[in-house]
């Protein structure tokens, strides 16, 4: 299944490679829709809305074709497993029973948390490297600034001090 998933994102990764940004859209609780692109070099991050945040992660203009890093080499290569991690599979090969994750025995799935949290870090060690969340937070951020500028203006227009 993770052969199958890496080779199905490094070929979505390929068919991609000619766009200029990539793009991941959520909507968040206050129904404000958020665009997350990667741009390249010089290229411009587009405008944010008022119905849509707009955050960029910038890269350099020579990765812009490239495999991204967390997929250039194969993880799932034997080549690239240490003598520890090859030690602690053949420990749970063929394993049954209390700390397995397995329907066979006594207390077969009390393993499945320990399998849940391997399988974690082993996915958070592959991720890309752009913190969106504090990207995001930023935006938003700026664009609170930007609402209050513009409603303090408009008030010293209809208030004025003399």
């Amino acid at each position: 299944m993770k052969c199958l998933f890496i080779a199905a994102a490094g070929a979505a990764g390929l068919l991609a490679a000619p766009v200029l940004a990539q793009e991941a859209a959520a909507t968040v609780a206050d129904d404000t829709r958020i665009s997350q692109l990667i741009v390249y070099g010089a290229d411009p991050c587009p405008e944010s809305t008022a119905e849509e945040i707009t955050v960029c992660a910038r890269r350099p203009e020579e990765d812009r074709y490239r495999i991204p890093e967390n997929l250039r080499n194969d993880p799932n290569d034997p080549a690239n497993d240490t003598w520890t991690e090859r030690a602690t599979e053949l420990q749970y090969v063929g394993k049954s029973g209390i700390g397995s994750c397995s329907p066979v025995g006594p207390g077969g799935a009390t393993g499945c948390y320990e399998e849940l949290v391997r399988n974690a870090r082993a996915e958070r060690a592959g991720r890309d490297s752009v913190n969106w969340n504090r990207l995001i937070e930023e935006a938003r951020q700026e664009r609170l600034g930007r609402i209050d500028a513009e409603a303090e203006a408009i008030e010293e227009e209809l208030n004025p001090v003399d």
